[in-house]
């Protein structure tokens, strides 16, 4: 039955991706790509507009999504143990969107360094 809840989760986090690219907008694979520089410009403190608390949800969210623990059981309520997969999965996958995008003007505008901030 979890297989299932991530397979859901999965698909529905994928019609979100899908969604919100548009012509002119950077691709899936331009955002993917992404994410491990800005998860490096986060860590060195170049990048400051990813707080470390949401960084540390996205964290949450990935461990909940593979974790075999849920909080509402499939066994109990499926309807609702379905649900949190693909809540959180839909959260995820918007968040990181938006994230990457923020991210990747931030890099177009010449990765501008915040005054105190680690330099390579």
């Amino acid at each position: 039955m979890r297989k299932s809840n991530r397979a859901a989760a999965g698909a529905a986090a994928w019609q979100v991706v899908h969604d919100g690219i548009r012509p002119g907008r950077p691709t899936l694979w331009a955002r993917a790509g992404a994410v491990p520089r800005m998860l490096a410009s986060r860590i060195r403190g170049r990048y400051t507009e990813l707080p470390m608390p949401r960084l540390l949800l996205f964290v949450l969210a990935i461990a909940y999504i593979v974790s075999p623990v849920d909080f509402v059981p499939e066994i109990f309520i499926p309807v609702l143990g379905l649900a949190d997969d693909v809540g959180v999965a839909i959260w995820l996958a918007t968040s990181l969107m938006g994230e990457t995008e923020r991210y990747l003007e931030w890099e177009g505008q010449g990765m501008p360094y915040v005054q105190g901030s680690v330099v390579d």
